[in-house]
């Protein structure tokens, strides 16, 4: 079978090392030396300031949004945050769960971001926040989101769980907003087998957040605020600093994967729009059939042979039921019902590749 995604696993022998390390310390959680050194690392191969290692990517959000004073009701009645229905669900479902109403806009239908052009007619009083998403690692319109925010006093919370390493204009696409998050999820380009990250824009809410990731405590004795336990072990931190490690192999594999992808289908299936100015992590390879009936198909002739494509993003976010939506949003809907996710990993064969790619092309001209 050939699935989705594969997890990078690195060197056995360099994980067993900072295992053995981890043995001899018996310092297992709570801001031990790889922790530190992974935040360091990150910062650096980032190009970034501020990082805050956590347990994972969802709870990345919930600390921004709380460090940022997103959840904080306005005027007695629940706050509300701008958002896209074209995402994995976490990015909703964690405003929700903190008690914040995502409000969502619709997508752009080429880069299948968050439509700037939207945003502003969904702005309401109870509005804190907008939280764009880097869609696939394509990082959002953030010169025209910051604009918006400014203008109306929002915070910014960047969605970037795809946007590992991207680099926009010669800038980590992290350097955006007042928050950007990461996943370190085994399926992400980077990981650290479960995790994630918080990149903040000023120090003072990195500092907020350490306390917040510790249940509040600020000292043995003292516990200065409402807090929770979102912090990353050790164990975590010596896969991540192995696989960081690997980094620029990882992707020159994955590169090659997604280059004859397009090459494949750029001129028969749409594909997603990205800008000139992109350095990209080759995180996800997406394609848009001409309809649901073509995806479905395509997808279980894929099946029949061992392959699995997801389609991802889908169901669009406003049509479930738990997240109380009560407005259309046809283009995130539309894109959603057409999409596919082709398999994209490193060790994925030309052979194997191949193959995927006749496959769907025999479908398309049956």
């Amino acid at each position: 079978m050939i699935p989705v995604t594969k997890p990078y696993l690195p060197s056995r022998e360099k994980l067993d090392a900072y295992i053995d390390g981890i043995y001899e310390r018996n310092w297992l959680t709570n801001n031990g030396p790889l922790v530190q050194e992974l935040t360091r690392r990150l910062e650096e191969y980032l190009g970034i300031e501020n990082l805050l290692l956590v347990s994972n990517g969802t709870l990345a959000l919930q600390i921004a949004y709380r460090t940022l004073g997103v959840t904080e009701s306005v005027e007695g009645k629940a706050a509300e945050a701008i958002t896209t229905p074209f995402t994995f669900v976490a990015t909703a479902s964690s405003l929700k769960w903190e008690g914040v109403e995502p409000v969502f806009v619709d997508i752009d239908s080429d880069s299948w971001n968050m439509d700037p052009r939207n945003i502003e007619a969904a702005i309401t009083p109870q509005t804190r926040a907008l939280v764009p998403v880097h869609v696939f690692g394509n990082p959002c319109e953030v010169e025209a989101i910051q604009a918006i925010a400014d203008q109306h006093n929002l915070k910014v919370i960047y969605d970037a769980a795809h946007a590992f390493g991207v680099k926009y204009k010669g800038e980590s696409v992290l350097k955006w907003g007042d928050a950007a998050t990461l996943s370190f999820h085994a399926t992400k380009v980077f990981h650290t087998i479960e995790g994630g990250a918080i990149i903040f824009k000023r120090r003072e809410d990195l500092e907020k957040a350490k306390l917040l990731i510790n249940f509040g405590i600020s000292g043995p004795d003292r516990i200065n605020e409402l807090g929770i336990n979102a912090k990353m072990n050790e164990f975590n931190a010596a896969m991540g600093l192995c696989v960081l490690d690997e980094m620029e192999g990882n992707l020159q594999s994955r590169a090659a994967v997604w280059r004859r992808y397009k090459k494949a289908f750029e001129k028969s299936l749409k594909v997603q729009t990205i800008p000139k100015e992109l350095d990209y992590n080759y995180a996800y390879f997406s394609v848009l059939f001409e309809s649901e009936e073509q995806t479905v198909n395509v997808s279980a002739t894929l099946k029949e042979y061992g392959v699995v494509a997801r389609r991802y993003f889908y169901p669009s976010l406003d049509s479930v039921d738990c997240l109380r939506v009560n407005a259309e949003y046809p283009v995130s809907t539309n894109i959603s019902s057409r999409i596919l996710c082709l398999p994209l990993f490193d060790h994925l064969s030309g052979a194997e590749q191949w193959n995927i790619i006749n496959l769907i092309k025999t479908e398309l001209e049956a």
